[in-house]
């Protein structure tokens, strides 16, 4: 049985979703470890979990291995739950889902470890973008915080990637296609760098629409002239326009203001329909060219300006070009969100080797990071957190909103007063919350 004073209810609330996803001992364990990879402050291996929890005692700790390496569950079926979770309380109703698509290297080390071995890690320390450990393409929706003036990306589709097998693009694919269809109702957008745009999207359903960025390579032609009427094969393509650089002297370009990395900035923008054969094949697709007039111009390989800061090819062709813009700049917030994950919760720490406890506990972690933004959003939240943590650290004298770091501090507080309580009471919510933190901060804690 799981103790009563684990989890707290406003915790519990958030957590109940997954019910369906386990049974009822695999669920209790899942409650269990997701309390203890948030309490838990030092190393988050997987008995790290269970002292987090308070556990170590109660539970043998095969139980927690047991959870990742043979238990019967879907890290996708768990992803999906999340995800109506996080529409249903922070999408509008009836407002367009924005997917945010991108991978990531979890360092590991050990040669019995499953999928783990050297490639590239864009978060790599010195000149060698390089690194020993396992790759995971992972899925997050981007929402809106009403106390935040950046966007959040939120995790809930993972999926560990290794050459030779499927690739990151048909794992990227799959993850938007589930997500399409577990919201038929609901328009899917997309977003993704240069190495998530390529053939393997031909075909790609109508309620997904996907943004990434123009190679500089790559060649984009007009689009197919009308039939003739004569004998013989239609052409599929129009005149060959060329590269971005050749379309962004032809363009109209016009001054718009976007909202991106949490402030207005005026820029140049242009946008094309045309085709881009050789990825969308003959599907029309957009081009947006951006640049900012404040800003050294970006050259190409001979020297010459490029003439665009930024190049931008999508297949939704319906959304303002300075709407795709501010899309596309969320998708950072993805980025954001590994570096937190994995030094603030330690997502990635677990010593796991065997295959099911590998593709499995990567994701899980990603999970946490999403459960513990949805339960601040819902009721951890206070106007005055920012101001009372100025307060208490002086030296922070710009900070107005919170940080992840202030989220799961707030959640592991209550964790703990939880945890203290009498088992034969109730936990009062974040009122009487709030004043347990304050007695901590006069306290000097």
């Amino acid at each position: 049985m799981l103790p009563f004073a684990t989890i707290p209810p406003s915790l519990a609330g958030v957590l109940d979703i997954f019910g369906a996803c386990f049974t009822k001992p695999t669920f209790d364990t899942f409650t269990g470890l997701v309390t203890g990879l948030i309490g838990q402050t030092r190393r988050r291996t997987v008995c790290g979990m269970l002292l987090g929890a308070g556990l170590e005692h109660r539970w043998h700790h095969s139980r927690a291995h047991r959870f990742f390496a043979k238990a019967r569950w879907s890290a996708d079926g768990v992803g999906l739950a999340l995800a109506v979770l996080v529409v249903d309380l922070l999408v509008p109703p009836g407002t367009a889902i924005t997917l945010a698509i991108d991978d990531t290297l979890f360092k590991r080390s050990g040669k019995k470890v499953f999928g783990a071995l050297w490639q590239h890690d864009g978060a790599a320390k010195g000149p060698k973008a390089v690194g020993f450990g396992t790759c995971f393409v992972v899925a997050g929706i981007v929402v809106d915080l009403p106390f935040l003036t950046r966007p959040v990306c939120l995790p809930v589709l993972a999926r560990l990637w290794r050459p030779k097998h499927t690739g990151k693009l048909a794992h990227a694919r799959q993850m938007a296609e589930k997500i399409a269809a577990r919201f038929p109702s609901r328009t899917v957008h997309v977003v993704g760098d240069a190495a998530y745009v390529g053939e393997h999207l031909r075909g790609l359903a109508e309620p997904i629409t996907w943004t990434s960025r123009l190679k500089i390579t790559s060649v984009l032609h007009h689009l197919a002239p009308p039939r003739t009427g004569r004998s013989g094969r239609p052409k599929t393509k129009g005149e060959r326009i060329g590269t971005a650089s050749d379309l962004a002297k032809i363009v109209v370009w016009r001054t718009a203001q976007v909202r991106r990395y949490g402030r207005i900035d005026t820029i140049e923008i242009a946008e094309a329909i045309c085709l881009w054969y050789g990825s969308f094949h003959t599907r029309t697709i957009r081009v947006i060219l951006v640049r900012d007039n404040n800003k050294t111009r970006r050259v190409n390989k001979t020297g010459h300006d490029r003439g665009y800061g930024l190049a931008l090819v999508t297949t939704d062709l319906v959304s303002a070009p300075h709407h795709i813009v501010t899309r596309y700049a969320g998708r950072w917030s993805i980025e954001v969100t590994f570096g937190d994950a994995r030094q603030i919760l330690g997502v990635g720490q677990a010593r796991n080797r065997v295959r099911p406890a590998v593709e499995r506990t990567v994701p899980f972690g990603l999970f946490c990071y999403s459960i513990t933004v949805l339960w601040y959003a819902t009721a951890g939240h206070h106007p005055t957190d920012a101001k009372e943590h100025r307060a208490r650290a002086r030296w922070y004298t710009t900070k107005a909103e919170p940080s992840f770091d202030d989220m799961i501090v707030k959640l592991r507080r209550v964790i703990i007063a939880h945890r203290f309580r009498h088992p034969g009471t109730d936990l009062p919510e974040p009122e009487d919350i709030r004043a347990v933190q304050l007695a901590w901060a006069t306290a000097g804690t």
